[in-house]
């Protein structure tokens, strides 16, 4: 089954639903549109050119490639400083780096949107029993729960007030959640709701999936530290792995002694001919950003049109490319996966199954047929088996192909 498989009747229900999202679809070309200005003209400030682009080996001292690059991420997220590295094998060891940054023994962590994502739980050591979690050297944890799936700021600057909390950690996507993403401004009244309790605390954001889905960034508001993945939002499709953190210099240069030793820091770290694509996928990003939005309004439109949940909205806002679609049982979650792997450019023949992934406590399927393993820019759908059999899916590096990815999914679901 490929694509040229797709039925008529699909064909004409994808054209009915694309008319009604016209203004939809302008909304968010403005937005890319603005944040590509933005990434332009931090690449022109920092003289980004031809020798940025070499590459190291070894140590990797003296690289301007990679000293360039965090200076043109610390500018187009409005910080003190940047630490952008391959190093970081996903966007959990960059967030596991960032709150390191920012507590000691005997400090706790305050997560404001509830349970963090699945993979984070094991570094934190709400679950498990891992190694070198901070659990493991004595960081203490609380947590406040979403209230009616929105931040409780009158129970936020409750817990704060507890004078062992020096930290606060803020989620802004749904992850395995039935929950909203938040928008920047969002973030920045939990960071004013904060302040007014406890003014030396410190914030960070986990800010993977939604990076250039709005005009501003939570760095914007009164974030201490922020950090993502490079196979999600801004490497634009071609970082081939790694992960960013920016905010204040004191605490990026914290994570950076966490990410390699103390005492070297964000000194070392080859980048092996590497920059050229994170220069370059960066520069996409609020491009690819947009294409993935595109698909995930043209997904929860087209689920809508079939009868099946799914959230956001058609109409509703978008602060990250998370698409959430309820398909009320586990054979419904199959066909769906089966739909998008077959209508992916790599991998299509493989039919996805659930499986014990490592980092999450129930079997989960995914369908990812990408460029780059785990790309999560690139069209994916994937989710726990369990009640109410719910996918998340996500990406979509040009709208034209996840448009054919989801039309696939929506023909496997009609039979």
């Amino acid at each position: 089954m490929n694509v040229n498989d797709i039925k008529p009747e699909v064909f004409v229900l994808a054209e009915q639903v694309e008319a009604q999202l016209a203004d939809k679809f302008r909304q968010i070309d403005k937005i890319a549109a603005k944040n590509t200005q933005k990434v332009m003209a931090a690449f022109q400030d920092n003289r980004v050119s031809e020798a940025c682009f070499a590459g190291t080996t070894g140590y990797g001292y003296d690289d301007l490639g990679r000293e360039v690059l965090d200076k043109v991420y610390a500018q187009v997220f409005r910080t003190e400083s940047a630490l952008v590295r391959i190093g970081f094998v996903n966007g959990t060891h960059a967030l596991s780096a960032a709150l390191f940054a920012m507590l000691k023994p005997g400090d706790t962590l305050l997560s404001v949107t509830g349970l963090p994502y699945d993979t984070l739980r094991n570094a934190i050591g709400i679950e498990g029993d891992c190694h070198g979690s901070l659990k493991f050297y004595g960081i203490n944890y609380k947590q406040v729960d979403l209230k009616n799936g929105e931040p409780d700021l009158d129970a936020i600057k409750t817990a704060v007030s507890d004078s062992s909390v020096s930290a606060v950690l803020i989620q802004r996507s749904r992850g395995y959640e039935n929950r909203k993403a938040l928008s920047a401004e969002e973030i920045g009244e939990i960071c004013a709701a904060i302040r007014s309790v406890s003014p030396l605390v410190k914030i960070m954001v986990d800010n993977c999936y939604g990076e250039f889905t709005g005009e501003h960034e939570p760095t914007e508001y009164g974030v201490d530290l922020m950090a993502g993945s490079l196979i999600k939002n801004p490497g634009g499709g071609l970082a081939p792995t790694g992960g960013y953190i920016v905010g204040k210099k004191e605490l990026v240069d914290n994570a950076a002694m966490r990410l390699t030793t103390p005492g070297i820091g964000g000194e070392c770290g080859a980048t092996m001919g590497n920059s050229r694509l994170l220069f370059q996928g960066l520069f996409m990003a609020p491009h690819i950003v947009a294409q993935a939005v595109k698909t995930a309004v043209f997904c929860s439109a087209m689920m809508k049109a079939i009868g099946f949940e799914s959230s956001p909205a058609p109409e509703d806002d978008r602060n990250d490319i998370i698409q959430m679609v309820t398909l009320k049982d586990p054979e419904n979650m199959k066909k769906f996966c089966r739909g998008i792997q077959a209508g992916a450019p790599v991998d299509s023949y493989v039919t996805p199954e659930p499986w014990q992934m490592p980092g999450y406590n129930v079997p989960v399927i995914m369908a990812a047929g990408a460029f780059i393993q785990g790309s999560s820019i690139e069209l994916s759908a994937d989710g726990p088996m369990r009640e109410p059999y719910t996918l998340y899916v996500q990406g979509g590096i040009t709208y034209e192909s996840g448009k054919l990815g989801i039309m696939m999914a929506v023909n496997e679901m009609l039979g």
